[in-house]
């Protein structure tokens, strides 16, 4: 109470404070189907999580939860390290976080990792309408999950975090079964077998003594290292007391001098959990006397236990302000503090140098030929330029294109193609070009096209279904033929089984005589699932070279079924020369479902290329990948007089040219 008897007003981070039993609930009422997906495609890889400030926090409770629950070591990064190590972004899962996203390094980091990786990127934000999710929109391979934040948060992140954090922590718990659910309301949170409000008036007189000292050391849990970071984050960049942070045993290897030299300026508070409750009371019975201590006891690491912490540490950071008379959330801030936050990442911070040029560096990465590994850059540059060579002599009058992934983009849903790719297939047809596409769909891919191609165009585009199981011009339906086939039924019933088993496999339709297709459930990489479908064919003794994957499917062709069957009929029904045909699809290294057209002659990847050193390359630059590379061969295209055409394509460049 004020000297009047009234309350004193709140500050406007105290105000922030007030709002967060509304994230909270909008939290826990949110539909996280969609990144509970995005997380559980990510379970058989370590994972990289990127933010700024709270965002960081974010990261670092989402990688926190991955070692967790996976055993996958993880890594929340600054964007600054994306930035300079854009690599790091090609081996593991990208998760961006941003609440705002109006932050120039988040953006930066976005650009480069998309340039940098072929995986999936994903992005996490509080803002629909944000230069970040602008381009997000305009980068390919990249999934956002937008949650909006009902209030903007002032200096320090509060409700953003929060929200984010709740998301994050409910995504792991239900994809784990929950043994620690949830509780409905915000006040249900403990430290200990207190609720937040009560342990922070015990606190009270840690945190005079905290701010007398002007100093506070944090030692915690490993277990719950994100919610040191945050109490770090929010007192450094509130200025409110001097921070340092270290887990139990990293204080015992030589920290603890300051307890001994410099004891005036120390307060310790302690993150501590069951399993090193013993440990924290051990060492704190051997401090000198006099040195003020704090425990935030969990009740364990689970993200319920998680999230008490972090809510309970804001609330800290609020008293700390409180006792040093200012607002963490309004403070004043300079000039030069808002010039430094805004600068030009892409001008002032070069992109890393490269090993070679780009399409030299596909090759490698699908050759398996990493590090360690001695790189002959001699000979795999002069196949590359031999390539580029040939194929920009060569005069074409047929090109094969795969659907999903390169004229589409890749999804388990049936799409048209977009306004920019069907300008370009009626500019070819139009042109006297002969176009054909292959894909491993059925029927409602035709639909599809009827849809977005006008009648003349349409009726002279050639069309292969089921991954060569049949051809026919686009505007005529499809018949199939009544056969029965026991490959594709015995191929069948495996599948089934693996289904009751538990293997994750979300439909399977079975399309004789030609294939058998089997989805996995949505966000799972088929380049793992493979193997499983792969290993029970083979212990049947069944023939495994029939089977290819997509990005979303595996399918198991009969024998004779090929898309290359596409690239024949043009060969026999046209009389087109064989090398007067190019092919383009986006899976090209067995068993990508894209080889047999990418072991044609003339044949360029949009994303993963062949093995092979004399065809299948991709020389699109390094951040075009599915439909945005196609759009770039497409681009270079020149058609001459009665559908004769040929590739124009400008000098390689390196990765970071």
């Amino acid at each position: 109470m004020n000297d009047d008897g009234k309350s004193p007003a709140l500050s406007h981070y105290e105000e922030e404070l007030a709002e967060l039993r509304h994230s909270y609930a909008a939290a826990s009422a949110a539909d996280i189907v969609p990144l509970k997906l995005a997380i559980a495609s990510t379970a058989e890889a370590s994972m990289i999580g990127v933010g700024s400030g709270g965002s960081f926090t974010v990261a670092s409770l989402l990688c926190s939860f991955h070692e967790t629950y996976t055993g996958r070591v993880s890594r929340p990064s600054t964007p600054l390290e994306i930035i300079c190590s854009p690599a790091l972004a090609s081996s593991s899962p990208v998760f961006l976080i941003s609440a705002e996203g109006k932050n120039p390094d988040i953006v930066e980091a976005l650009e480069r990792a998309r340039r940098f990786s072929s995986r999936t990127v994903h992005v996490l934000t509080n803002r629909q309408d944000s230069p970040l999710m602008q381009h997000v929109q305009a980068l390919p391979g990249v999934k956002p999950y937008v949650f909006e934040l009902a209030k903007k948060d002032g200096y320090l992140a509060t409700n953003s975090l929060l929200l984010d954090a709740v998301l994050v922590a409910r995504a792991y718990g239900e994809l784990n079964g929950r043994p620690e659910p949830m509780p409905p309301d915000m006040s249900a949170l403990r430290v200990g077998d207190q609720t937040v409000d009560d342990w922070l008036a015990d606190a009270q007189p840690f945190i005079e003594e905290s701010v007398r000292r002007g100093a506070l050391t944090v030692v915690y849990s490993p277990l719950l290292r994100s919610i040191a970071t945050d109490l770090e984050s929010k007192l450094s960049e509130g200025a409110l007391l001097h921070t340092q942070l270290a887990d139990l045993r990293s204080y015992a290897h030589g920290r603890h001098l300051w307890l001994a030299q410099r004891p005036e300026e120390c307060a310790i508070l302690a993150l501590v959990e069951p399993s090193l409750s013993p440990l924290w009371e051990g060492m704190r019975d051997k401090f000198p006397a006099g040195i003020p201590t704090l425990t935030m006891p969990l009740a364990g690491s689970d993200p319920v236990h998680l999230i008490a912490g972090l809510v309970a540490q804001m609330h800290l950071v609020a008293a700390v302000g409180r006792q040093l008379g200012k607002d963490p959330g309004r403070p004043d801030v300079p000039s030069y503090g808002r010039e430094i936050h805004y600068a030009n990442l892409r001008d002032v911070i070069p992109l890393p140098e490269a090993a070679g040029p780009a399409e030299v560096q596909s090759k490698y990465e699908v050759l398996g030929a990493h590090w360690p590994s001695q790189r002959d850059h001699g000979t795999m540059r002069r196949a590359a330029q031999t390539f580029r060579d040939v194929i920009q002599a060569q005069r074409f009058r047929a090109i094969v294109f795969d659907y999903d992934g390169t004229l589409c983009n890749s999804q388990s849903t049936d799409a048209p193609p977009s306004a920019e790719v069907v300008a370009e297939l009626v500019r070819l047809v139009r042109a006297g070009v002969l176009v054909g596409i292959a894909s491993g769909r059925g029927d409602s891919l035709q639909d599809r096209l009827r849809e977005a191609l006008p009648e003349d165009v349409l009726k002279r585009i050639r069309l292969c279904l089921y991954n060569g199981g049949w051809i026919n011009a686009a505007e005529v339906a499809p018949v199939l033929p009544n056969q029965t086939s026991e490959f594709l039924s015995h191929v069948t019933r495996i599948v089934v089984r693996l289904k009751s088993l538990g293997v994750p496999i979300l439909a399977h339709k079975t399309t004789p005589p030609f294939q058998v297709s089997v989805r996995f459930r949505e966000g799972l990489a088929t380049d793992a699932m493979w193997f499983v479908i792969a290993d029970a064919l083979r212990q049947a003794g069944l023939d495994l070279s029939t089977m290819v994957r997509s990005k979303h499917s595996v399918d198991i062709l009969a024998n004779g079924v090929s898309k290359s069957r596409l690239i024949a009929s043009i060969i026999q029904n046209d009389k087109i020369d064989p090398y007067e045909i190019l092919t383009m699809g986006d899976q090209g290294a067995w068993p990508g479902n894209d080889a047999a057209l990418l072991e044609h002659r003339f044949s360029l990847s949009v994303d993963m290329p062949s093995r092979r050193l004399d065809r299948g390359w991709k020389l699109a630059p390094p951040e075009k990948r599915d439909v945005d590379a196609t759009l770039w061969y497409l681009a270079h295209i020149q058609v001459a007089d009665e559908g004769v055409f040929n590739l124009a394509l400008p000098p390689a460049t390196n990765i970071g040219g």
